[in-house]
């Protein structure tokens, strides 16, 4: 069922003061005459905004996904321990309901973290008792379990890679598996206390992976093939020492023990770049063409990829939350979010407390969310390259645990059923 609402729909007010409308002169019929049309006309070029809202059929304790063109719901377990992944088409523009596609059994045991969709298959993944994944795939016209395997999958040019994080009873691996038909077409162990780095394409697809050997070898491999591209010894004196290793676009950053120094290398081939005395690193992200190293301590340090040299850093408690075109959204504890330019550090804007809602792809606006005095949830699209919020809808009776993909939003509801909807202007 879909129901069509009328909306309030606005930008972010901003303070202005008043302005004295001169005197109207004439006669009184005529000028009321004009304003009862002009009213009429105006009405009839800006209708009113509207928002359709559709009731997804899922109990209180289900777990809905928002994910391409639909959603899915992962029932609680029966009476009897059954459960059961259900996939709903997403009413069209028009208004009509939500239309159930298919339903598939699940294992019984394990929780289940996330469900996507790639390559034609729906994948849930799900983690046991042993903290161990395990993803199952689906497929996406029928519900049709395809295949199930150990480890969380991650799309590849050439098929799903697969990362686990153990076996029971076994070592970890990466392995390459066919998405039609779930064969394993190769295998790579991953070392002990090891986690494996990835390079992205520009599609967000795994074409590289890294592996740190306890030795201190780092292993380039290539993801469609599982074969050894490249290595480099990187603790030539100390064995048993522990670094940490990362990716981002074509360097290869390497922190090594006692987390004082940054170390780059180049990716294709393993040459050394540059090092530079950044202290405590936590994590390092691409940012405007620039890197974003995040001290553990909180903070921000902004170097350049070419050289190492520091451009600019930010002390302090401020966390990087999100960066989009140049820009990066910074959270300031107890003042909500600013945007700063990448390339210089200046704060461009202060845009307010927000809460920052899930998105489904890497492209979708940023939408935060936040509730208004009168207990409805006001929901926003954070712009960080205009430097402003743009207020998409204010909604009443939103408990929370909501996904966006602009313009549809997937939200469980007060009275908790969980709702689709679709938002215009």
């Amino acid at each position: 069922m879909s129901i069509i609402e009328l909306g309030e729909i606005r930008d972010e007010p901003v303070s202005a003061p008043p302005v004295r409308r001169p005197r109207a002169v004439g006669r009184p019929l005529h000028s009321a005459t004009v304003l009862v049309l002009s009213l009429v006309m105006l009405a009839g070029a800006a209708p009113q905004p509207q928002r359709t809202v559709s009731v997804v059929p899922a109990s209180r304790m289900a777990t809905a996904y928002l994910a391409g063109d639909a959603v899915y719901v992962v029932d609680p377990p029966t009476p009897d321990g059954e459960r059961y992944l259900t996939a709903y088409a997403q009413p069209a523009p028009t208004g009509v309901g939500v239309r159930r596609r298919w339903q598939a059994p699940l294992a019984r045991t394990g929780n289940y973290l996330d469900v996507r969709v790639e390559r034609g298959l729906v994948l849930a993944w799900a983690v046991n008792a042993n903290r161990l994944f395990q993803t199952i795939a689906f497929d996406t016209a029928t519900g049709r379990q395809r295949w199930q395997h150990p480890g969380a999958a991650q799309p590849t040019p050439g098929g799903v890679l697969l990362v686990t994080n153990g076996r029971e009873g076994g070592s970890a691996a990466m392995s390459g598996v066919d998405p039609d038909t779930g064969l394993v077409l190769w295998s790579v162990p991953i070392p002990p206390a090891a986690s494996p780095t990835y390079h992205l394409t520009s599609e967000g697809q795994v074409d590289r992976f890294v592996l740190l050997q306890p030795t201190g070898e780092v292993q380039v491999h290539d993801a469609g093939t599982g074969q050894l591209l490249r290595s480099i010894d990187t603790l030539p004196g100390d064995r048993s020492a522990y670094q940490r290793v990362q990716i981002v676009d074509d360097l290869l950053l390497l922190v090594p023990p006692g987390s004082t120094r940054l170390v780059s290398f180049g990716l294709a081939e393993l040459e050394p770049r540059w090092t530079a005395e950044v202290t405590l690193v936590s994590h390092v992200l691409e940012c405007g063409g620039l890197l974003c190293a995040v001290p553990q301590t909180g903070g921000l340090q902004v170097l350049d990829p070419t050289t190492g040299s520091v451009r600019w850093s930010e002390p302090g408690q401020d966390v990087l939350a999100d960066v989009r075109y140049g820009r990066l959204l910074m959270a300031r504890p107890g003042q909500g979010y600013a945007v700063r330019d990448a390339a210089t550090g200046q704060v461009r804007i202060e845009l307010g407390v927000w809460s920052l809602m899930p998105v489904l792809g890497p492209d979708d606006p940023l939408v935060g969310v936040r509730r208004g005095d009168d207990g409805r949830m006001v929901v926003a699209e954070l712009d960080l390259v205009a430097g402003r919020t743009r207020i998409v809808d204010v909604l009443p009776g939103i408990a929370g645990s909501c996904q966006a993909s602009l313009p549809v939003l997937l939200c469980q509801r007060l009275d908790g059923t969980t709702a689709l909807w679709r938002l215009t202007r």
